[in-house]
């Protein structure tokens, strides 16, 4: 995995620019299923009703508006169809209200979801809750109030999209409806719908999701959530029947409600740097310290020599570090989005998770998986592999997201760059109003911002490799990391999975229940590596192929037995397990979920795919009990969903199209 020096003169270039079933007469839960799981008992599930559901609207009021629609009211009394796609500069955001809808069906739940919100399972068939998730409720608006600011919203952001600016971007198909916070965790979440409409961030498009990619994402972002990977979750997925969305096919139109703690990307910092907006520049960023890091004091302090962990604690105001190499609050704030980016994507390779989009219009400010396009979880071992079959030249393959990531990171350095660069006359009012003055000014703001992303840099790699090498060790059954884990136990393990095609995840959870014992004789060993190939038929395994995997299990065995002691095979098992996946929804399951629900009419199964994703570390589902609740599942299709994976399902690709 590579992270490429960026040339001083491109890491900081601080200028102002830089044919189915009819889906139509299918009213509003006709259908004979079930939302909520089976058995639920007589009393009530914890949580609150949605109407109790404390809610906010945080953001749009500390944000410059839409200038044409600075205020609620001004937006709520434009007819909707005029509110179209056009180049909105000075604002943030735009208030806008989702497109009406009149025919629905809410097709799927996530229990896990309800719980993080706090939110009661029973509210799932109440009017008012379908009403809600299509964008037809609009919370807690008094439109006789012209002070009212609980209106719904969309954000205005930019993005470097495979390598080349973009220009402006923005929600154009997603509305946020409002902020809640869990009163019992102490997280607030941001709420909104996807497919509700064309805002004017649209663009060229329709504001519209279809049913495919609508399923796709919803699945996905709780499985991410189940795998303990930073991530947006998803609430519920609805069928608009009516809706009949253009995409390489005409196909049935559908809206996701998503929450996540924030939805600011790396983007929306790209635009204004772009356009120069330096007053808007620093209002972001405080908003993004204050109230996404929860305060200026949670940030990271400068790490000096020989230090991993930085300390918090630094005061607003506080500047760190040497003449020359200051560090402020917006340094901090910087390295802050540095590391958490760097966590997350160590987590995605050691799952094998691709996104297929990481434009920094994609890449969050907290570190968070988002956007869900073309993604997948690797099946047969391929560096190389891009789930984006429009990726010709593999820009976000599993082998780079690592360096793309951190080219998205070089990006905000540059748009943060002016204001980490100023070091401690950050609060002059002289530098607020006129910014950097004179060619002894500039140079010492560019040599000192550039001095910050270098060092970011090396914090990026330490802290990827760092949670990289932990992730690897307890998948692999190590109660720690060794210096020459990588090199001896690591590498050797992926370069015999690249070169006898094994597939990742299915090793890692195939692993998890070898038994030492096994392992005593080269035959014992031989006859375990012939479990961690696929059993197609079509392709015979060799005894090369089984001697590689039969002596890397030899070296693993030393290294568990040097870990757990003998005897401890259990113990072990049970740990290996708890983070190995069983379920992981592989691209061909995401296909079959597609054709059975939009093609065939099923509903049920979206239900059991998002219960193994929420709990994808079980060795079986169907007749255990869940939180109380014995789950009513598919023995046989948990079966083959997490067996090989068939043939014509192996590295699959689709587009960016949804």
């Amino acid at each position: 995995m590579r992270f490429p020096s960026q040339p001083a003169s491109r890491c900081l270039a601080l200028a102002s620019h830089l044919r189915h079933p009819p889906f139509n007469q299918l009213p509003f839960l006709s259908r004979n299923f079930s939302l909520l799981p089976a058995n639920m008992g007589s009393s009530p599930p914890p949580g609150l009703p949605l109407k109790s559901l404390p809610k906010s609207w945080t953001l749009p009021s500390l944000l410059p508006p839409d200038p044409l629609y600075p205020t609620p009211l001004s937006s709520h009394h434009t007819p909707r169809d005029e509110i179209t796609p056009r180049q909105v500069r000075g604002g943030l955001f735009t208030y806008v209200r989702p497109e009406p809808q009149s025919n629905y069906e809410l097709l799927a739940i996530s229990p896990a979801a309800f719980q993080t919100l706090n939110l009661s399972l029973s509210e799932a068939t109440t009017p008012e809750f379908a009403e809600t998730v299509v964008g037809n409720k609009l919370w807690d608006f008094d439109e006789t109030d012209d002070q009212n600011r609980n209106y719904p919203w969309s954000q205005n952001y930019g993005g470097f999209q495979f390598g080349s600016w973009a220009g402006q971007l923005g929600d154009g198909r997603v509305i946020s409806l409002f902020e809640t916070t869990n009163h019992q965790t102490g997280k607030r979440y941001e709420v909104q719908l996807k497919g509700a409409g064309m805002t004017p961030y649209s663009r060229f498009a329709d504001g519209k999701a279809v049913l495919r990619s609508s399923i796709r994402e919803f699945i996905v972002s709780e499985a991410l959530h189940g795998l303990h990977i930073p991530t947006t979750r998803a609430l519920a997925l609805t069928l608009l029947p009516g809706e009949r969305v253009r995409r390489e096919r005409i196909e049935p139109g559908a809206i996701v409600v998503r929450f996540a703690e924030t939805w600011i990307r790396l983007g929306n910092f790209d635009l204004l740097r772009a356009r120069g907006e330096r007053a808007n520049l620093r209002i972001l960023a405080d908003v993004v310290a204050e109230h996404v890091y929860n305060g200026w004091e949670r940030l990271p302090g400068r790490l000096e020599e020989g230090e991993r962990e930085p300390k918090t604690g630094v005061k607003k105001e506080g500047v760190e570090g040497p003449k020359g190499e200051e560090q402020n609050r917006y340094a901090r704030l910087y390295r802050a989005i540095v590391r958490r980016n760097a966590a997350t994507v160590a987590r995605w390779q050691a799952y094998g998770f691709m996104n297929g989009v990481l434009n920094t219009d994609n890449t969050s400010v907290f570190g968070l998986s988002m956007d869900f396009g073309p993604y997948a979880f690797m099946d047969v071992f391929d560096p190389s592999y891009t789930p984006n079959h429009d990726d010709h030249m593999l820009r976000y393959s599993y082998r780079n997201q690592p360096t793309i990531i951190w080219w998205n990171l070089v990006r905000l350095g540059e748009a943060l760059g002016e204001m980490m660069g100023i070091g401690d006359k950050i609060d002059d009012a002289e530098y607020i109003e006129k910014g950097v003055v004179g060619e002894e000014m500039e140079k010492e703001m560019v040599g000192r911002a550039e001095k910050v992303i270098e060092q970011a840099g090396e914090e990026y790699k330490s802290v990827f490799l760092g949670e990289y090498k932990r992730l690897m060790s307890e998948r692999l059954g190590l109660k720690g990391v060794k210096e020459d884990d990588f090199d001896g136990l690591f590498s050797p393990l992926l370069d015999a999975m690249e070169a006898l095609q094994l597939d990742f995840n299915l090793f890692f959870r195939r692993l998890s229940s070898v038994r030492l014992a096994d392992l005593e004789t080269e035959a014992g060993r031989t006859e375990q590596a012939k479990v961690f190939f696929y059993h197609d038929g079509l392709n015979e395994t060799s005894g090369d192929d089984l001697e590689k995997v039969a002596d890397w299990l030899a070296f693993w065995k030393e290294r568990i037995v040097e870990d757990w002691g003998e005897g401890k095979d259990e113990e072990r098992i049970q740990a290996m397990k708890a983070v190995n996946p069983n379920f992981t929804p592989r691209g061909w399951i995401m296909d079959e979920l597609i054709r059975r629900v939009e093609k065939e009419g099923e509903r049920d199964v979206l239900k059991r795919a998002v219960h193994m994703a929420t709990y994808p570390f079980e060795d079986s589902w169907h007749g255990k009990e869940f939180d109380g609740v014995v789950y009513e599942g598919d023995a046989e299709e948990e079966k083959r969903w997490t067996g090989d994976v068939p043939r014509a399902g192996r590295a699959m690709q689709c587009s960016c199209s949804s």
